[in-house]
């Protein structure tokens, strides 16, 4: 009987800066390293492996008439909020199961704004933010400073730096028009929470979710905003102290359990990142959800959270297919 075949769908750095997009365009998109990593990996664990690549290498193989039993998807897409829910549709629409969560959650954890709203709504904290969709709009905020602002639908700390940090109606109004012209996109505005940051993994899907573990992400350098940035992230090695929670079991349970619960409400599957901050009380709030972690064995938040708990990157991505196997098989 043949092993199982699963395909790779993936987005390549390379691929996209050879077309012509530049470093900032591609900064979620995947290294050859994470690819042969998984690659690898998915052979190990007794399975074929089929590397697809693109959403639009997907759409020809399909086309072609090519199946695979399990489809590993871990391509963000390019252009638009809807963008990482492109994969996830076609396959529901070939009837071929996939890792990760579907379409809807896709693209609704992608909108930071629609996100936080549904975790507001649902009672558990989170900062109070406004949406800007052009200048007219900066006159309707009534937040209280200082503020935060990022692009509405971007990842991997795109759009972030330490101006976007901010103190006044000035500053504001000059940061959110340089957002909406650089990145084409609405921006958020949130009040600014203070605290320490974390970011928790997950494991699992619905009732069978539960937390893997949660790393704390502390600037090295105490002279620059502790903003994790697109600088920061990508020379993480040099700039970030990643740790577990020491010494503060009260902080751990309330964040894991925050995480937990959006995690659940935004209906993600199989795995995810919840990223959790603390006001100025030291509550924790919820920033945002990532339902397509990074998945560098060494580099990426996910992985690094397993071997801080003492799970191998091997059992880490067995865990992720057999969750889809699982779901694919209860229908």
């Amino acid at each position: 009987m043949a092993k199982p075949l699963v395909g790779l769908v993936y987005d390549l750095r390379k691929d996209y800066l050879a077309e012509g997009f530049s470093e900032q365009d591609v900064a979620e998109f995947d290294s050859e390293d994470t690819i042969n990593s998984l690659h690898k990996t998915i052979e190990k664990l007794g399975y074929r492996v089929d590397r697809i690549g693109s959403g639009k290498s997907l759409c020809k193989r399909l086309a072609a008439g090519d199946r695979w039993d399990m489809v590993f998807n871990i391509a963000e897409g390019i252009g638009g909020r809807c963008r990482e829910s492109y994969v996830p549709a076609i396959l529901e629409m070939y009837k071929i199961p996939y890792t990760f969560s579907d379409p809807l959650v896709c693209a609704t954890t992608l909108d930071k704004a629609i996100a936080k709203q549904l975790v507001a709504q649902s009672g558990l904290a989170t900062a109070a933010f406004a949406v800007v969709e052009k200048e007219e709009d900066l006159n309707d905020i009534k937040l209280n400073y200082p503020l935060f602002a990022k692009p509405l639908a971007e990842g991997t700390g795109k759009g972030i730096d330490g101006n976007s940090h901010i103190e006044n109606p000035k500053q504001l109004k000059k940061i959110c028009l340089q957002l909406l012209t650089e990145f084409r996109q609405p921006v958020l505005v949130e009040e600014y929470l203070p605290g320490r940051e974390f970011t928790t993994a997950i494991l699992g899907t619905g009732t069978d979710a539960a937390v893997l573990g949660t790393m704390e992400i502390e600037m090295r350098s105490k002279d620059e905003p502790a903003v994790y940035s697109y600088v920061n992230k990508e020379e993480c090695e040099s700039r970030i102290f990643y740790h577990p929670i020491l010494n503060a079991p009260a902080i751990k349970k309330e964040v894991e359990t925050l995480a937990l619960e959006c995690y659940k409400i935004l209906q993600c599957r199989d795995a995810g990142r919840v990223d959790v901050r603390l006001d100025k009380t030291g509550k924790a709030c919820f920033l945002e959800v990532n339902p397509l972690p990074g998945l560098h064995p060494k580099h990426s938040d996910l992985p690094m959270i397993a071997t801080q708990e003492g799970m191998s990157y091997e059992t880490l991505i067995g865990t992720i297919l057999d969750n889809a196997f699982k779901r694919a098989k209860n229908g």
